[in-house]
């Protein structure tokens, strides 16, 4: 298998007939990976030590101080190294020192708070009710940590979604091999000095590109989780198969926003340029394009105009508030399909200067077809596309992957109500945009094309856990006897009574009533 150049994965050998390997035979399992291009011998070396030692580090049972312990190390970690993540955020990103504390540092060190105060709770046994059919037996759930799981994040934030997931899954009680985004170096080297430091051998460490992603994936995990583009987890989820391990992916795609003329036009201009072009447009829930009736367009062209400038000045290209595209290569593409954009249909920015990975934010009107309605833009482009109501733009959402986030912009509640009841996303935020992120009990994560499964708070305990049924049955009295064979007219009598099935002779009652 070779998707998008990340290689060779086979399909489950012979050798695993008999069941997925177990720790005392990782190291027969590492002799039979498929060779990777490019992976360097040294890269080779470091990548299994980093699994095998997360691996032995699982230690189970995990008690609830030893995972308070964790946390702990991971907050004094971030708080520590605070100024080297900012430091580094800036080099590779250009985000400014108070907009890394916002969205990463910041983000990371609640999650934190949050899970503490949900884990005593967590790791007790949740007890459920009785079955009538089972008495006497009592029945609890146990929340059990996977094991080893592999982390793999991508650099639009590249610290809070490595450091957020894998909070969840130390609270969870797991150890854990993370892949900081190569596209981001100066933030990978500074997580792969600090992690160890703090949580030993806990949390491997793998970096590096293309090559050394192939091999990890070919080890096997308890879980995979991966934040990034959904060509690369297609290749994640195949690898994840080979050994029926389960996965988390939380991907993009083109996140809408539909806006009428029953709102407070400025506020709702100031709230989408902000949400699209924070962080230079590189969110995944960033408002990817914005539908509306062509009047309620027309009139929010100068209020977003006016919004871009409050932000960041009459010239952006000087903020130090406003990023930078994370490479050359992405600012070419955006800028190659900026090339196709007629220039009359740029309502503001377009400028470029590829020495500082600079691209203005912009605003353009778009067409449905549009050179940037094809795929997740990903950068600070905004297209607004003109339809004729709230029916057309449901249309327009529904022909398309289902979105990671939709943002409503309306005070009718019929079409509010629409809005949610006729689409499927991963979010639904209506009057605001991105914010949702930020509540610490709601779930994040995609549906569809947009991803699988959830996380965030309990979300991620759920995530990185195993939900184990537990019953215990004193043996006497022996109730299970009524239900052995032979089977007679008394038995089949009890057993109905015990699971709430009608006798024949009420069911002939019922009908002759009719």
């Amino acid at each position: 298998m070779d998707i998008n150049g990340l290689g060779n994965t086979s399909t489950p050998g012979s050798e695993h007939a008999s069941g997925p390997p177990r720790l005392q035979d990782h190291a027969d399992h590492d002799s039979q990976l498929n060779p990777v291009e490019g992976l360097a011998a040294d890269a080779e070396s470091a990548i299994h030590q980093a699994v095998a030692a997360a691996r032995l580090a699982f230690t189970p049972p995990m008690s609830l101080e030893d995972r308070l312990e964790r946390l702990d190390r991971l907050e004094a970690m971030v708080r520590e190294r605070a100024d080297d993540f900012v430091e580094a955020l800036a080099l590779d990103l250009g985000k400014h020192p108070t907009e890394a504390w916002a969205t990463e540092i910041g983000t990371v060190l609640a999650e934190i708070a949050h899970l503490r105060q949900l884990l005593p709770q967590w790791v007790r046994p949740h007890k459920v009710p009785a079955a009538a059919s089972l008495a006497p037996s009592r029945s609890w759930v146990e929340n059990q940590p996977l094991g080893t799981v592999l982390i793999i994040a991508p650099w639009n934030y590249p610290v809070q979604l490595l450091l957020s997931p894998l909070a969840g899954a130390l609270a969870a009680g797991n150890t854990a091999v993370v892949k900081p985004s190569e596209v981001t170096p100066h933030v990978a080297e500074a997580l792969a000095a600090a992690l160890p430091e703090y949580l030993g051998e806990a949390v491997g460490v793998v970096t590096g590109g293309v090559p050394e992603t192939t091999r990890v994936l070919q080890h096997r995990f308890d879980h995979v989780f991966y934040t990034g583009n959904g060509t690369v987890a297609r290749v994640v989820m195949e690898a994840a198969a080979r050994y029926l391990t389960p996965v988390t992916l939380e991907l993009g795609g083109k996140s809408p926003a539909w806006i009428d003329a029953t709102v407070d036009l400025p506020v709702a201009a100031q709230r989408i340029a902000w949400a699209k072009f924070l962080n230079a447009g590189q969110t995944c829930v960033a408002p990817d394009y914005v539908l509306g009736p062509p009047e309620v367009l027309a009139q929010l062209e100068p209020l977003l105009v006016s919004a871009i400038r409050k932000l960041y000045g009459t010239d952006p290209a000087v903020s130090e508030s406003y990023g930078r595209i994370v490479t050359g290569r992405h600012l070419s593409k955006l800028t190659d399909l900026m090339n196709l954009v007629d220039p009359e249909d740029v309502v503001t920015g377009g400028g470029v200067d590829a020495s500082q990975r600079y691209l203005a934010p912009t605003v353009i009107r778009s067409a449905v077809d549009g050179p940037f309605m094809q795929d997740e833009i990903f950068g600070p482009v905004l297209p607004l596309v003109p339809v004729d109501d709230h029916r057309a733009a449901l249309d327009v959402i529904n022909a398309g992957e289902k979105p990671l986030a939709l943002y409503v912009f309306s005070q009718d509640d019929d079409v509010r109500t629409a809005f949610r009841e006729e689409t499927s996303s991963g979010g639904l935020v209506m009057g605001a945009a991105l914010v949702h992120l930020a509540h610490p009990q709601l779930p994040f994560g995609g549906v569809g094309g947009s991803g699988i499964g959830n996380y965030h708070g309990r979300y991620s305990l759920e995530a990185f856990s195993h939900q184990r049924a537990v019953l215990d049955k004193p043996l006497t009295p022996d109730t299970l006897k009524a239900v052995y064979p032979p089977y007679g007219p008394l038995k089949s009598k009890l057993t109905k009574l015990a699971l709430g099935m009608p006798s024949p002779a009420a069911v002939g009652r019922k009908l002759f009533k009719r």
